[in-house]
């Protein structure tokens, strides 16, 4: 074994000291800006997404960027943050007003147990067979329902009393959005030629990134959004209270792959059913079952599952996982991470799986074989530089 000399013994030290700085340096940054990471993901999210309709904005106005930029943050602003807000507010006050009819008796909670215990005597007994009464049923649904309301209100009430600190992170993620349409093409393009992983690699994975995590977040928000709105229309025009708060109950359920929206509507026409609203239960079920699901079962696999090329099982069990560790959040970050964990070992696999070690008898027949990286320095995958 050959003994590196002095110099030799120098200039490993000094990189690996250099290498440990690195890391430490990017630890201890990424652990200041750990409580606005999510903030930072979302920005460069809708960077990728509005980013076309930025170029246009800036062809239109002759290559100016910082013009170009505003108008397209401004259009964010105005169609998108400000609806969601006043809807947010609208949800506040229904969920308010659904706490104070449920504390004021004016809706009748137990109406499946009445209707158990007067219709079903049969299934009262079997389950009397097994230890269960309805009278310790409608106990525990009692404070579950409480319970629920309580939390409603709660949330309603800190979502009041957080709305300046969503507020600062709303603007924070309009900001940063501004920046990363300007200057995104100059941070990726200095990203892939930084990180020592091969400039082809680190462009695939900046694609990947870009299209998972687009087509994620408008496939599944259009998917979720029809439904919200088709449930909630349904609900106001059958007379059922607080239909907005229903309908955005069921478009935020609509964001999980599995049982969806129907967690909703499935228990209301059971409801309108034992109460002997036969004909709202009908609707509620063709509606649900046909229109509703219709647009599951049609819409999500071709906006999100086609385009992601991921198996609807990976998409499920990601997006749950996300949803568990990220929050709300995590219906976009699961499904991303998910992809880029496949194109990662992809790449292992393509690169040094199999007999490829076995084949390349020397370094130079190493090197004949490797992937030619056609792609011009200057190129960005996924936000172009700008063209004068």
């Amino acid at each position: 074994m050959a003994t590196e000399s002095p110099r030799q013994l120098a200039r490993r030290v000094k990189r690996n000291l250099f290498f440990m700085l690195v890391a430490l340096t990017t630890i201890g940054f990424f652990g200041l800006i750990g409580p606005f990471l999510l903030t930072c993901f979302w920005g460069a999210v809708l960077a990728i997404i509005f980013f076309g309709v930025y170029r246009k904005l800036r062809v239109w106005l002759h290559g100016r960027d910082g013009l170009a930029a505003g108008i397209t943050t401004l259009i964010v602003v105005l169609f998108f943050l400000v609806p969601l807000a006043l809807l947010t507010l609208a949800l506040v006050e229904q969920a308010i007003a659904v706490y104070n009819d449920i504390e004021a008796g004016a809706f009748n909670t137990e109406v499946i147990f009445d209707f158990v215990d007067e219709n079903l005597p049969r299934v009262a007994a079997a389950l009397s067979d097994f230890g269960v009464s309805t009278t310790d049923l409608r106990a525990n649904f009692n404070a579950a329902v409480g319970q629920a309301g309580q939390y409603a209100a709660n949330w309603a009430l800190a979502f009041g009393g957080g709305l300046l600190n969503t507020l600062i992170q709303f603007t924070l993620v309009i900001y940063l959005l501004y920046f990363f349409l300007v200057d995104g093409w100059k941070i990726e393009r200095a990203l892939v030629h930084t990180i020592p992983m091969g400039d082809n690699r680190e462009r695939t994975l900046f694609k990947r990134f870009a299209l998972v995590a687009r087509a994620t977040l408008k496939g599944t928000l259009i998917v979720a959004f029809v439904q919200g709105a088709i449930g909630g229309v349904m609900f106001a025009f059958l007379g059922i209270p607080a239909a907005l708060l229903w309908g955005v109950a069921m478009m935020l359920l609509a964001l999980l792959p599995v049982g969806g929206s129907a967690i909703i509507w499935v228990p209301a026409a059971i409801i309108m059913f034992i109460q002997g609203n036969i004909t709202a239960g009908i609707i509620i079920v063709v509606v649900g079952s046909l229109i509703i699901g219709l647009v599951d079962n049609l819409l999500r696999p071709l906006l999100v599952g086609r385009d992601t090329q991921m198996p609807d099982y990976l998409v499920l069990i990601s997006t749950l996982g996300g949803i568990a560790m990220f929050g709300l959040s995590g219906f976009v970050i699961g499904p991303t991470v998910a992809a880029l964990f496949i194109t990662v070992w992809e790449m292992m696999g393509r690169d040094y799986g199999g007999q490829r070690a076995v084949i390349e008898d020397s370094p130079n027949q190493a090197a004949a074989k490797a992937p030619v990286d056609e792609t011009p320095p200057e190129a960005s995958v996924v936000l172009d530089p700008p063209r004068r």
